[in-house]
């Protein structure tokens, strides 16, 4: 009696001080980091004068807001990414993906009521005659009616229903933070496919402007040797250089054609009904600052990180799930209806009956199913742990690539910009050079080679600014937390 005294006090402490079996989640520790990078960053990076070659300061707890594309003051870009925040169908997915989440955690947390069930039967029966009547007439065949409601209640002892709501919850929480990774991830895809139009159509202008000079330079070569004044030789070595310009000016029209598909496509659109806009980068404005967050705001500001730390508790309320199910069930039931051999007789005197009862299961041999589950789950958080931190390592990683190449890619703009000034200054010596008869073909033809990939090279170095830029925003987490509503 003492024991049992001691078991119903022990269910009732449960019962009234909501316990719930399992670990409690803790929310993971901050990394410890006084910087992101390997190396401290400068105040702010090298300038060229150039578009793209603005000056960007490194700002500590800089800003990043929610609709940071709009930095790069292009009415063109901020028109393309709207309509892929309206028109996408991997959005519109991850949107429904997220009702479904919220939809199956608020069918968990309906465990927490009782559940109440209406039914009606009618039969016609009859009865043998070798057994006493079932009704209070000895009359053997009858119709019976009879209408009931049944009340059923699982008690939550050991919190097994908690941890199970818990654990919807976190995967809820998961899909929210999902959605956001969606739209950022959609938002500078479309900045960074833009960009890369951009510089394709900038590309695509300096490539014509060289194909063209190269042609020029055939015809004045041809010129030439229909007055002996070069080989047969020379000419053939401008004819390499003509048909290699215009082999690079078709790849860069595959390039941009192929742009502009994966434009169409990121805005919800078939490509036979996009109408590309006209954009080149001297239409985009590099931000003036490049943020810095802090290392422990990071882990907190990244979608991907709350993922991986929504599903660590999840993961963790699931060992919870496990051991409930290893411990004793009760249920209590209550039965009341009426039953009588006539609808017009139900509910009058002497039809009703009812039922109360409870009833308590505990497993007692099941081959070790329910160990070896609480053994997968404990094994299933230590594999969320591992992910969690694995999410953490590379949005650090992420981050700081990204704030890297923010760094040196300005370095290696302003050298490109030197570069494609002596290189065109270069051609134009070796041109009037030539026409003077100082030098030889081979030169002008080397200045020219050299001139075209210094210009295609430098197009290609602005573009990568831009980029950087973008793919900082992405890393630092796109400003979410600025604009809290779900997109």
């Amino acid at each position: 009696m003492k024991h049992l005294k001691a078991a119903v006090s022990v269910l009732a402490l449960c019962a009234l001080g909501a316990c719930a079996v399992g670990p409690d989640f803790k929310q993971p520790d901050a990394p410890v980091a006084g910087r992101i990078t390997n190396q401290p960053l400068p105040s702010q990076t090298t300038s060229a004068s150039i578009t793209g070659g603005g000056q960007q300061a490194f700002v500590a707890q800089g800003a990043v807001p929610a609709d940071w594309w709009t930095l790069f003051n292009s009415p063109v870009l901020n028109g393309l990414v709207q309509d892929a925040l309206t028109a996408n169908s991997d959005l519109a997915a991850a949107r429904a993906a997220l009702r479904v989440a919220n939809a199956n955690a608020a069918a968990e947390r309906a465990a927490f009521f009782p559940g109440l069930s209406a039914g009606f039967g009618a039969s016609r029966q009859q009865t043998s005659q070798t057994l006493s009547p079932v009704l209070s007439s000895p009359i053997q065949t009858f119709n019976l009616y009879t209408p009931q409601l049944t009340i059923s209640y699982v008690p939550d002892l050991f919190g097994g229903t908690r941890r199970t709501v818990e654990s919807a919850e976190a995967q809820a929480h998961a899909q929210e933070f999902a959605l956001r990774a969606a739209h950022l991830t959609l938002a500078s895809n479309v900045a960074l496919a833009a960009i890369q139009y951009a510089s394709l159509s900038d590309q695509l202008a300096a490539q014509q402007k060289l194909t063209d000079s190269a042609e020029a330079l055939r015809a004045l070569m041809q010129d030439q040797l229909s007055r002996g004044a070069i080989s047969k030789a020379a000419l053939g070595s401008q004819d390499v250089v003509v048909m290699q310009a215009r082999a690079a000016l078709a790849a860069l029209k595959k390039q941009q054609a192929q742009q502009i598909d994966l434009l169409a496509a990121l805005t919800g659109r078939l490509p036979a009904n996009f109408q590309p806009p006209a954009l080149s980068l001297a239409d985009l404005s590099l931000p003036r600052e490049a943020p810095i967050s802090l290392p422990a705001d990071l882990v907190r500001q990244r979608p991907d990180v709350r993922i991986a730390e929504e599903n660590l508790h999840a993961a963790n309320a699931e060992v919870g799930v496990a051991i409930a199910a290893m411990l004793p069930n009760i249920t209590l039931s209550a039965t009341g209806g009426s039953a009588a051999t006539a609808i017009g007789q139900l509910f009058g005197p002497g039809t009703s009956f009812w039922t109360i009862g409870a009833s308590v299961a505990q497993t007692i041999f099941d081959g070790g199913a329910l160990l070896n589950k609480k053994r997968a789950a404990e094994a299933a958080l230590d594999q969320a742990k591992a992910l969690y931190q694995s999410a953490v390592t590379t949005a650090f990683q992420n981050t700081a690539d990204a704030l890297e190449a923010v760094h040196y890619d300005a370095d290696a703009l302003a050298a490109n910009a030197a570069g494609a000034q002596a290189a065109a200054l270069a051609a134009e010596r070796a041109r009037r050079q030539q026409a003077l008869g100082d030098t030889g073909m081979p030169a002008v033809l080397l200045a020219e080679q050299s001139n075209q990939q210094a210009q295609i090279a430098l197009v290609q170095a602005q573009a990568t600014r831009y980029a950087d830029t973008v793919a900082l925003y992405q890393a630092l987490g796109g400003g979410w937390w600025n604009k809290p509503e779900l997109p």
